[in-house]
């Protein structure tokens, strides 16, 4: 009797660990939430279906977006900034959210298609990016922390496996963020 409730605990455990298939993984978001988006969130890690992409993408010291609050409910704007040898690049865009996907408006990237992807992470955005008609493909899990547990990067690296792209380049947590630009700064960067 002890051994066969044993076998069924033990059962009952593998089932619960098994992984959860890639629709399930890979399930965009119905709907963003625009509070919950505006601010500050570093990137922790990217897989980028290109490897020439790839390695020009692992060449930066870390990364940013920073999400600005709009009166619209469909259309905000963000700026990145990139730290690259010592050195920070920034670039604001301006999109359109349609339920759990978005646009971008009027910039060299209009041939995105992009959405937010489900994860389990509390405080995560995973942002899934197709360009070329389907031939690349981006992944990037963002967070308001520079880190993430094991267990949200294990589900992050699955979710980069379920779209058969390469393994992710994580970001060193201990390298310098650039600093958030002031709005005089943004100006002179919009006038160049």
């Amino acid at each position: 009797m002890f051994s066969v409730a044993l076998a069924l605990l033990c059962l009952a455990s593998v089932s619960c660990s098994a992984p959860l298939p890639c629709e399930e993984l890979l399930r965009p978001l119905d709907r963003v939430d625009l509070h919950g988006l505006v601010g500050r969130w570093a990137l922790v890690a990217g897989s980028l279906s290109n490897l020439t992409y790839l390695d020009r993408f692992k060449q930066r010291d870390s990364a940013t977006i920073n999400f600005s609050s709009n009166t619209s409910d469909a259309n905000i704007s963000y700026t990145s900034s990139i730290r690259l040898h010592e050195r920070c690049l920034y670039k604001s865009y301006n999109i359109s959210l349609q339920g759990g996907s978005f646009t971008f408006d009027g910039t060299d990237r209009s041939n995105l298609s992009a959405s937010y992807v489900h994860t389990s992470c509390p405080d995560c955005l995973l942002m899934r990016m197709i360009a070329e008609s389907g031939r690349r493909q981006h992944l990037y899990l963002f967070s308001r922390r520079r880190e993430v547990e094991q267990k949200e990067m294990e589900e992050y690296k699955a979710q980069v496996a379920c779209l058969n792209m390469p393994p992710p380049a994580v970001m060193d947590p201990a390298k310098e963020l650039c600093p958030e630009e002031t709005a005089e700064e943004q100006k002179d960067r919009a006038t160049l």
